[in-house]
């Protein structure tokens, strides 16, 4: 259930998972700057069928000031470098992703500031995470800029749209934590 009471006088809600819609039907995330090399990058991100996709991104909760997503990217899907306008906080469900040199598991997490770019790789079974914002809206914007990066992330999203149809969320595979 998305909230929509005024977070002032709303003093409780209850949301169900099997209600969540997918993070594109909110109209809650707006894309800034985009050039003609990011529009073309990000069209290798959208191709494709639904089970074949390498992202499934939920809004759980949305109110005024807040909002919980749940992610799950697939095994090796490569994140763009990009920052958001609002403060994020990221808890790993299941899985594991790779951010520079460190490698995060389930109850790892990290934070990222307003503005701030970042960037990640999921790991071998893909990876879930909890996004919690401090806002229900959003702008992102991605910084790669030139072609060489989104084609070498088009072709890593190709080589893996197989294997995705068949894949299963970490969850899925053992205990989370």
């Amino acid at each position: 259930m998305t909230g929509d009471t005024d977070s002032k006088t709303a003093r409780f809600e209850l949301y169900r998972a099997a209600e969540a819609k997918d993070y594109g039907e909110h109209n809650v995330q707006r894309v800034d700057g985009i050039t003609p090399a990011i529009a073309e990058g990000l069209s290798h991100y959208a191709m494709g069928p639904d089970d074949a996709h390498g992202q499934i991104v939920q809004l759980l909760y949305g109110a005024p000031g807040f909002s919980l997503t749940k992610v799950w990217f697939k095994s090796g899907f490569p994140l763009p470098l990009h920052s958001h306008s609002s403060d994020c906080l990221y808890y790993i469900l299941a899985g594991s992703l790779k951010m520079g040199t460190e490698e995060l598991g389930p109850g790892d997490g990290f934070f990222v500031g307003s503005d701030v770019p970042y960037t990640y790789t999921a790991g071998p079974e893909g990876v879930e995470v909890l996004e919690f914002r401090d806002t229900n809206e959003l702008n992102i914007r991605f910084m790669a800029r030139n072609k060489a990066f989104w084609e070498k992330a088009g072709k890593k999203i190709s080589d893996r749209r197989e294997v995705w149809k068949a894949e299963q969320p970490p969850s899925t595979k053992k205990a989370a934590f």
